[in-house]
């Protein structure tokens, strides 16, 4: 009998891990993606870049970054002038946006905040930051209750416009209304985009009903679709997400090397000391 109960209370705790991450994202919003960032693909910084500075850098600034830190992209202060400044200002400036902190407030509700550490600052118990950007970037969709035209399923009713609508497309929120938990739970972990599952009550014959809600983007398809492929914009947001995650800590590669190098010194010298240390106590023992 006794074994019997320790098998179920194994079994319990075993679905409890399963669905965890199910029932966390059904309290605090959609379960962020993963963001497939390379601190060390060169090629795909570059392509972030170039994205954050004609997609993000109209509206948004970056003012604790300079335009020649990109140097160490390898892109050389006359590829930055040709390629990435449109304003003329100085290689050596700070990445400041033309746009006034009044009108915009204005226009958004809000003036769009600096993206210069966003990367790190957004950083939760629920995944990084560069994961919360990249979720974040794929989850806009259509609503025409919106000023802009725009909402989003990660931060609801952001006064922010979707700026890669053009890449992206207009995409679509679905909503599946589910009878059973488990049958949501299951809609959810099936789902192959951004999605969230929410609670819905409502009185039905005198009796207190819930209702569970999945809801989902849906990619945009035939005349509504944007000029990349459903892969190709997750690409490109993810080169994006990569630059910014950068952006936000540019000295991170030389810091972790410095430290590894500052280690194997160390090392090294503690056989010197042991050695040293055996030498000063031989006679004592």
């Amino acid at each position: 009998m006794r074994s019997r109960t320790l098998n179920s209370l194994a079994r319990l705790a075993v679905c409890a891990m399963l669905f965890a991450p199910v029932l966390a994202s059904a309290a605090e919003g959609p379960r962020l993606q993963t963001a497939p960032i390379n601190s060390h693909d060169i090629a795909s910084l570059q392509n972030g870049a170039k994205l954050f500075v004609n997609y993000c850098l109209n509206c948004h600034s970056a003012g604790y970054m300079r335009y020649n830190r990109l140097r160490d992209l390898g892109l050389t202060e006359q590829q930055i002038t040709d390629n990435l400044i449109f304003t003329g200002v100085k290689v050596g400036e700070l990445m400041q946006t033309s746009m006034d902190k009044k009108d915009a407030k204005e226009w958004f509700g809000v003036a769009p905040p600096d993206l210069t550490v966003t990367a790190r600052s957004r950083s939760s118990a629920a995944g990084s930051g560069a994961d919360w950007i990249y979720t974040y970037l794929r989850a806009f969709y259509r609503d025409s209750s919106r000023p802009t035209g725009w909402n989003n399923l990660v931060f609801a009713n952001v006064g922010m416009p979707h700026a890669l609508w053009q890449l992206n497309g207009q995409q679509q929120l679905e909503e599946q209304v589910f009878d059973s938990e488990h049958a949501a739970q299951a809609a959810l972990i099936a789902a192959k985009t951004v999605s969230d599952l929410e609670e819905a009550r409502e009185v039905k014959d005198g009796k207190a009903v819930t209702r569970y809600v999945v809801k989902s983007i849906k990619p945009a398809t035939g005349t509504e679709a944007g000029t990349l492929s459903q892969v190709e914009y997750e690409n490109a947001v993810a080169d994006l997400v990569n630059y910014m995650n950068y952006m936000a800590e540019p000295s991170r590669l030389e810091r972790r090397q410095i430290g590894i190098y500052t280690l194997l010194v160390l090392g090294l010298l503690f056989v010197f000391v042991f050695a040293l240390k055996r030498a000063y106590w031989k006679d004592v023992h």
